[in-house]
């Protein structure tokens, strides 16, 4: 029943983040739910929240290690291209989803 509890939590989780947090390419904002990024995202920063240790450089750590293809030759960090507005938000809808665990 716990990893019932887990995966719809991650799931819950990847949701906001795929709504809510956008990569910023030449202005055009691509959500994260839209490049299939989300529920990566949230696998990996999901831990943290239940081990209650959410630390923004871990967060920004994460996101450094996502590796996001661009035109099929080249590879570059998701903490790149997200908007530094975006990273904030992401921080925020984090703490908010850890106070709601």
């Amino acid at each position: 029943m716990a990893n019932t509890n887990t995966t719809q939590a991650i799931e819950d989780l990847a949701a906001e983040i795929g709504e809510n947090i956008y990569i910023d390419v030449a202005k055009w904002h691509l959500y994260l739910r839209e490049a299939h990024l989300h529920t990566s995202l949230a696998e990996q920063i999901y831990p943290l929240l239940t081990a209650n240790s959410l630390e923004e450089d871990q967060v920004l750590q994460i996101l450094q290690n996502i590796p996001v293809k661009i035109g099929g030759r080249r590879e570059i960090p998701l903490a790149d291209l997200l908007p530094v507005q975006c990273q904030m938000n992401l921080m925020d809808l984090l703490e908010e989803f850890q106070r709601n665990l």
